[in-house]
């Protein structure tokens, strides 16, 4: 079914995009999923190219695109080549939001020229090893000074995407006591430079996929953050999360909905190259039938997620419509990858093979920017239940 979101400009991106990636990235990705990440020099590159900044505003040396599209774009061609570019998806889709919305002039001035060029790279720490995503739950605190000048930062932070090479990590902390009437008051969120006394990076996690984005344990004893580092308001934090939800679980989505048609794209092209029984293994009804299944479903994902991204940009997209597309679009992702896989046969557990690496990496999805299960709350709250 024929895709109408993009139009003669994307093509042009898309193209440069795909150029860029056969040329630095795809002969080199191997080492980075071996180092755990790319080299920092590379975030400088992406910047040069343009892609760091798709979004920040012309006067801070960005592209002052309004839409996603060109993010999604990005999205897609990484997934449909089996690279990734590090945490330039947390760092462009997830980070610069709270910053275009909460941020100061000043701290815009400070920051945004900087995570254009990739000088400076950012991560966001929520999650902490006892609360998942209980995010009211959060024990990091942060205490200001006696001199008033700066919030003294404790606490530890986990599954933290680029975490190992940011500049500036968005940290989520609880600025005033818990208070069990109002589990999510409190709570702040506060811009601290990695650079800074007491800022330690912990161990670098082993994951099962996305072996080229690092994601690190963060630790803060006693971390001196300027109270001018603070991100829009004290206390308001967790609103300012559920802000950026929409965005984020669509973003998820839209990867899955790659990957499922990276997977059928796969599986279609190793069954008409590999023979058994003296034919192709794609002369078989039963592979005819599941590729004809997995094709249908991608499609449908597809299609369901570029109508969530027209629906973002125009400012329409609602917590439960996210948790819907997320929630489809990644379940669709799981079953059509598994059958793919099957069709490779042995080949398929072979990480060499794409839809072996594929498999693996896609298995996030089904867990980060909130469980399936989350989105099954969410959405069945939405309907009256």
């Amino acid at each position: 079914m024929r895709r109408t979101i993009y139009d003669e400009s994307h093509d042009d991106f898309r193209a440069m995009v795909r150029d860029f990636i056969a040329k630095e990235v795809v002969p080199v990705h191997h080492e980075w999923e071996k180092a755990g990440h790319p080299p920092r020099d590379f975030y400088r590159r992406l910047g040069e190219i343009g892609l760091l900044g798709i979004q920040v505003p012309e006067e801070f040396g960005g592209g002052g695109e309004k839409s996603l599209k060109y993010n999604a774009i990005v999205i897609e061609e990484t997934i449909a080549a089996g690279v990734m570019f590090g945490s330039e998806g947390v760092h462009t889709n997830l980070v610069l939001p709270y910053l275009m919305a909460y941020a100061t002039d000043e701290q815009k001035k400070r920051w945004l020229p900087g995570f254009a060029s990739g000088d400076i790279m950012t991560a966001i720490a929520m999650t902490e090893p006892g609360t998942g995503s209980d995010l009211a739950n959060i024990a990091t605190k942060a205490v200001k000074s006696d001199d008033g000048r700066h919030y003294v930062l404790n606490g530890a932070k986990t599954f933290i995407t680029g975490g190992a090479l940011a500049d500036l990590v968005l940290v989520v902390a609880r600025t005033s006591p818990y208070d069990p009437s109002d589990r999510r008051g409190g709570l702040s969120i506060l811009c601290v430079e990695s650079a800074s006394e007491g800022f330690s990076v912990g161990k670098k996690l082993e994951k099962i996929g996305l072996k080229s984005s690092d994601t690190a344990e963060l630790a803060f004893n006693d971390v001196l953050v300027p109270v001018e580092n603070l991100l829009g308001e004290e206390g308001k934090g967790f609103s300012y999360l559920g802000h950026n939800l929409p965005q984020e679980r669509l973003v998820i989505a839209l990867s899955a909905a790659a990957a499922a048609e990276a997977a059928v794209s796969h599986a279609i092209g190793y069954t008409k190259e590999r023979n058994i029984f003296g034919k192709p293994v794609a002369s078989f009804q039963n592979t005819k039938f599941v590729l004809a299944e997995c094709a249908t479903e991608a499609e449908a994902a597809r299609l369901y997620a570029d109508n969530a991204l027209e629906l973002l940009d125009a400012g329409d997209l609602s917590v439960a419509d996210a948790a819907k597309v997320k929630l489809l679009c990644t379940e669709t992702a799981g079953r059509v990858i598994d059958k793919c896989l099957q069709l490779h046969g042995g080949y398929g557990y072979i990480t060499e093979f794409p839809i072996a690496r594929l498999y693996a990496d896609s298995r996030v999805y089904r867990i980060y920017g909130g469980t399936s299960e989350v989105m099954k709350t969410i959405i069945s709250k939405d309907i009256g239940l």
